[in-house]
């Protein structure tokens, strides 16, 4: 990296005679990640999941010099990858400190006319550097909307009326692309921008020169360019010129974690929830097991629509609406610490709905709701019989034959629970063995998860009745 603890030079003659070379952008961060992958650091923080399918992709693309495609469904960590790019570019890099220059022109190898000509006419003690930050090298655009003025440029009609020629550099007003030279540019949803746009990203692709309203202005710009998009679209004909999918370097494919634990380490760590503070909660490992399981039951659903996808949003969402349930027992009824229940679960149409996508042949005359109520039961089921399997569980449902009747809800105190199961043989205590379940709170989330999953694997019944459940055998 072009970096020194020795103050930064403000001109260009010193700037000069402290050895910074310019380099392409490319290049720069060719060398800084070249750099960071000797030393073993750590490329892409907080990525978990890709190590080994995206990241080498995207690592050979980096090390090829390529523009990149993520190419994925929603909620695939498309946009962070992008945005992970930055910790490559040199922390600061210097530029002409010019008004009149319309971007961040390089001192050694200016492009515009007005930085030509300030470093070709005047004494270089007499051109002013200045510093641009690495965070600052970054823009990035969502597609629908998008004009090409927006990141191309547009004829400025105050600089013609100045007596400016519509033929000259000086003449236009420059978008977003022209703007990050020497930077990164990242536009999502490429196939959602308009085609006149997309033969603009073209021409930049190829000639790295700008073409307004049939005026060509050229001149290198230097730039990385990063499109995201979805298959289904990026797929279908017409939705992506030929000519610019066949001038993007490499396509990068992301995808949904390929196991439940790594979905929960996803989830635990976007979340980012304290489960400590004055109102702790403690969250069993079957109710993690179960929020995650809804997500992946989501995305198999045959009422889903399987090309939109369903975004890790959703787990997370889900994940905070049921610890802020417990919290808020917490809260009202004293309980130190909380532990999320299945009836926690009641709350998740808040952070769900809007956010599934339904398939319009597959749910028939289902609404989202219901949609969603089919889901929570499949994944409570799916959880449940490993756990069956795991500790033997399904003797308990034998209880209910002798008539017992247990309720359950969202703000029903644990200490009932234990109250209304002391006339329950000791069977019971195998749900136990599903978590430490030493405290009430905890013992009682067991109880629920048993009955809930008793209740969706078809074995026992149950009513609901203003937020309450009970559970019995018809």
């Amino acid at each position: 990296m072009n970096q020194s603890s020795a103050p930064r030079p403000d001109n260009l003659h010193d700037l000069l005679e402290s050895g910074w070379r310019s380099q392409t952008v490319k290049q720069e961060i060719y060398d800084n990640f070249t750099a960071a992958l000797k030393r073993g650091d750590d490329l892409y923080p907080g990525v978990v999941g890709y190590e080994d399918t995206v990241i080498p992709e995207i690592n050979v693309a980096l090390l090829s010099g390529h523009d990149m495609l993520f190419l994925g469904e929603k909620g695939q960590a498309k946009s962070r990858l992008m945005r992970a790019l930055i910790g490559f570019l040199d922390e600061v890099i210097p530029f002409i400190d010019v008004p009149d220059i319309p971007f961040h022109d390089d001192p050694l190898n200016p492009i515009s006319s007005v930085g030509k000509r300030v470093v070709g006419e005047c004494d270089p003690q007499d051109v002013p550097i200045g510093w641009w930050d690495r965070e600052d090298r970054y823009a990035e655009r969502l597609s629908p909307g998008t004009k090409f003025a927006d990141i191309i440029g547009e004829i400025d009609p105050a600089k013609l009326a100045g007596g400016v020629s519509m033929a000259t550099e000086e003449a236009l007003h420059f978008g977003l692309i022209p703007r990050m030279h020497r930077g990164v540019f990242a536009m999502n949803e490429l196939p959602e921008l308009d085609e006149l746009v997309q033969v603009g990203m073209f021409n930049i692709l190829e000639e790295r020169d700008v073409q307004i309203r049939g005026y060509p202005v050229r001149f290198d710009i230097d730039v990385l360019l990063l499109f995201s998009a979805n298959p289904s679209t990026y797929n279908r004909s017409g939705k992506v010129i030929p000519q610019l999918k066949d001038r993007i370097g490499s396509i990068v494919h992301t995808h949904y974690p390929r196991s439940r634990d790594l979905g929960i380490q996803i989830c635990e760590q976007e979340a980012g929830i304290d489960l400590d503070g004055d109102f702790p909660v403690q969250v069993p490992l079957f109710m993690k097991d179960v929020v995650e399981q809804v997500t992946i039951q989501a995305r198999e659903s045959r009422y889903v629509d399987h090309q939109s996808g369903v975004s890790a949003r959703f787990s997370i969402a889900n994940y905070r609406t049921m610890v802020a349930s417990a919290r808020r027992r917490a809260i009202v009824l004293g309980e130190n610490p909380a532990a999320p229940r299945v009836s926690d679960l009641g709350h998740l149409y808040s952070s769900s709905l809007g956010k599934l996508e339904l398939d319009l042949m597959g749910s028939h005359q289902m609404n989202e709701r219901q949609v969603l109520d089919a889901v929570i039961a499949e994944a409570i089921a799916t959880v449940f019989e490993e756990y069956v399997d795991r500790h033997g569980l399904a003797e308990i449902s034998e209880i209910f034959g002798k008539g017992v009747k247990i309720e359950v809800g969202d703000m029903l105190p644990s200490s009932c629970y234990a109250e209304r199961l002391q006339r329950v043989p000791p069977v019971w205590e195998k749900a136990f063995e599903v978590n430490v379940a030493t405290g009430d709170a905890v013992r009682a989330s067991c109880v629920e998860f048993v009955l809930a999953g008793l209740y969706a694997t078809d074995r026992i019944s149950r009513s609901q009745h203003h937020g309450n459940i009970t559970y019995q055998i018809d």
